[in-house]
């Protein structure tokens, strides 16, 4: 959106020749009374207004978002007559307050109009471009940052906001150098920490990461015990990997290409672990997740042990929550291609009809050009060099399917999914969806699912749903008229509506939901992860 400098007419009231001196010196005798009564009043709104904004920054600091929220609304309406440095100063850290709550639409409405009304104003612009980041709206995100740090290069806020939107755009290290530009000049924001930590996590510099967790851990709130206890499990793994000379490293073969299974709408490949020639295994490629997992069972027949436990995450399923088992693999092997040094997770498998051992994510694949083709049922990896440039149109085939070829721009979020912007027929605002090959069907948030637009397209079917952290019964079933993702559109998919809370508490930003197996097992779809991209094409 633009941002329109809107200026205030200044009135001026001359004095009438009848006003006399006489009249001036009466009105002088009564009047200056009041004033000072009317000053000193004012003085008390404003002290008043100051203390409530500074009793609400300690809530903040201690993560009681909804105490903090409470004061500041009353020194919002304390305020409420005065148009100075305090009142704004309240409807900001209120802003930030609901921010911090995910109440995005009202934290909106307060910064965007101090930034309207007040055009120097750097910190309504960082809170603005922080919301719209956390909508998913990269491009205003974007421009209000830099529009905060033009006015005050020293707004950390704009910092944090914009090593985080480098990040989601997989440009690492441009986000790791913005984001210790914000930390050095809020050491003591917690939030800095931790996407530091994650950054140089994916940056592959665990040292610091890990250095930035325990920093983030000293300063942060005491009250969620149980983020605090993966946080303390994720060090150890963090510590472990940065004694190790790489992750990832490539041998073998530079390209390779492998028939896979379609089972349920997912793609399974067999590949071999710690080079045990004679036991292929059943892995499912899984975009939707980051780290690459193995089943309990099939960790402990390859005697694979834990290298260290993280507490518990929550998930989709059950009862929301599932153990963090951290292990690690010498080497996996993928056709004629080989990846030596990958961390995976251990995990409990609920429900393995299909007797899988694992998923592959997009941490083991991400180095290289990958291509899953639906129609002929392949998987091709191929090493991405300076002298071919990872060309996709190499990946295309015939003149044919170069034209139909659409490249979509994909962002990765902070819990390493791929995410792309789709419509859906009916409703004119595009929404954030991972790309999920290892999900058998498309999902929609229940948020959508209670659109008006989404109420004629509910199914009489109930879905039972197999997540991470155990099986759900009787999930809701809607017949959506249109996914459009990029130029491709595809008429009466399936979808299931969840609740995606437990996604976007991690994500960074908004996630409406998922696009499937169901709706991706039309094309071949090329990744270009340096890029962040996707090219789909069409199966004939």
């Amino acid at each position: 959106m633009k941002y329109e400098i809107f200026l205030t007419s200044v009135l001026r009231f001359p004095l009438r020749d009848r006003f006399t001196a006489r009249a001036i010196l009466i009105c002088a005798v009564f009047i200056y009374p009041l004033s000072i009564a009317f000053t000193l009043a004012a003085q008390s709104k404003n002290d008043e207004t100051r203390q409530l904004v500074k009793q609400a920054k300690k809530f903040v600091r201690r993560g009681e978002f909804s105490e903090a929220e409470k004061l500041l609304r009353r020194a919002v309406e304390t305020s409420a007559q005065e148009s100075g440095k305090d009142g704004t100063d309240a409807k900001l850290n209120l802003a930030y307050a609901l921010l911090k709550q995910q109440q995005l639409r009202e934290a909106h409405e307060l910064s965007l109009a101090i930034a309207r009304s007040e055009p120097k104003n750097a910190s309504a612009f960082a809170i603005l471009g922080t919301i719209f980041l956390n909508a998913g709206n990269f491009r205003d995100a974007r421009l209000a940052l830099l529009s905060a740090l033009q006015i005050d290069d020293r707004q950390a806020l704009a910092w944090a906001g914009l090593g985080t939107l480098s990040f989601f755009e997989n440009k690492i290290q441009i986000g790791l150098s913005q984001l210790q530009t914000a930390v050095f000049l809020e050491p003591s924001e917690p939030d800095f920490l931790f996407t530091l930590a994650q950054v140089a996590s994916r940056a592959e510099d665990f040292k610091q990461s890990a250095e930035a967790y325990e920093r983030f851990l000293q300063i942060s709130p005491q009250t969620d015990v149980e983020r605090r206890a993966r946080i303390k499990g994720l060090i150890s793994f963090l510590r472990f990997l940065g004694n190790k000379k790489s992750l990832y490293s490539l041998r073998g073969a530079p390209e390779s290409s492998i028939n896979f299974r379609l089972v349920n709408d997912r793609p399974i490949i067999q590949l071999k672990i710690n080079g045990r020639e004679s036991e292929p295994l059943n892995f499912v490629i899984d975009t939707g997740s980051g780290i690459s997992v193995i089943s309990e069972e099939t960790a402990q027949r390859l005697k694979i042990k834990a290298i260290t436990r993280g507490g518990f995450a929550r998930g989709v399923g059950g009862d929301g929550k599932f153990e963090i088992v951290y292990g690690f693999l010498r080497s996996v092997a993928v056709g004629a291609v080989e990846i030596r040094s990958v961390p995976v997770y251990i995990r409990r498998f609920h429900q393995n009809n299909d007797k899988i051992d694992g998923y592959v994510g997009l941490s083991l694949i991400s180095k290289f050009l990958t291509t899953i083709d639906y129609g002929n049922l392949t998987f091709a990896l191929r090493k991405k060099d300076k002298e071919s440039g990872g060309d996709l149109k190499k990946q295309d085939g015939g003149e044919n399917q170069k034209n139909e070829a659409v490249s979509i721009p994909l962002r990765l979020t902070s819990s390493g999914f791929l995410s792309g912007e789709v419509l859906l027929g009916g409703v004119e605002v595009p929404f954030n969806f991972i790309v999920d090959t290892g999900a058998s069907i498309s999902v929609i948030s229940n948020e959508i699912a209670g659109l008006q637009e989404m109420k004629p397209f509910a199914g009489k079917e109930k879905v039972r749903v197999v997540g991470a952290a155990g099986v759900i019964e009787d999930m809701p079933s809607y017949i959506l008229p249109k996914i459009s993702f990029g130029e491709h559109s595809r008429e009466r998919v399936k979808a299931v509506a969840l609740n995606l809370s437990v996604i976007n508490e991690t994500s960074g930003f908004e996630q409406a939901g998922i696009l499937g197996g169901n709706f991706l097992k039309n094309y071949r779809l090329t990744f270009d992860f340096a890029n962040s991209k996707v090219v789909f094409v069409p199966i004939k």
